[in-house]
């Protein structure tokens, strides 16, 4: 499937063979019972290797698996509330929410509303309020309220924290500063 004329030429040992016209290149490779394929097509003239096909695709996945691997998912959680929720059950959902924020995952959070319940989503609101005000050190709301006649929802993410810089802030300190901690310490002997 190679259209150019001629193709520049890296054997299985990856020594460069020159530049030889296709036909030649075909014969080289099925001589070494291998496979000639075109790995620089953009190139004046392209650079094709002479390589086993199968092995070459499968390095391809076997790189692409890997890249994939090193990858962070983030799943977005749901924790729901009710307009009459007890203390205990708010604090324990509000536990779950802190922890999957701290795991980096992003939480929606949800308030249903049942029967007489959808006339006042006023209640809802204000549950949805006390849980941001609980997790504000944590996350932050992702987008805008939504408000549906049964439930009213709102996505946190979390919020970064630390970074490359995190551990060596404030470690240069001035010269004045460390010369008046010797002199404390002087002083208190």
């Amino acid at each position: 499937m190679i259209h150019a004329t001629e193709v520049r030429i890296i054997d299985e040992d990856k020594k460069q063979l020159g530049v030889l016209s296709t036909k030649e290149a075909l014969f080289l490779a099925k001589e070494k019972g291998l496979d000639l394929v075109e790995v620089a097509p953009q190139a004046n003239p392209p650079v094709c290797r002479i390589m086993d096909y199968g092995k070459f695709l499968y390095e391809l996945h076997k790189k692409a698996h890997e890249a994939k691997k090193h990858q962070k998912q983030i799943q977005v959680k749901e924790i729901k509330f009710r307009p009459k929720i007890s203390i205990h059950d708010y604090n324990f959902k509000i536990r779950h929410v802190q922890r999957f924020l701290k795991e980096g995952n992003k939480v929606k959070i949800t308030v249903m509303l049942r029967g007489r319940e959808k006339a006042k989503p006023e209640l809802a609101h204000q549950v949805l309020d006390r849980v941001l005000e609980n997790v504000q050190d944590l996350g932050q709301r992702d987008g805008t309220i939504r408000t549906q006649p049964w439930a009213i929802s709102a996505i946190l993410s979390p919020i970064k924290s630390g970074g490359k810089d995190a551990k060596t802030k404030n470690t240069q300190r001035s010269q004045e500063e460390v010369q008046s901690n010797r002199e404390k310490e002087n002083t208190s002997q």
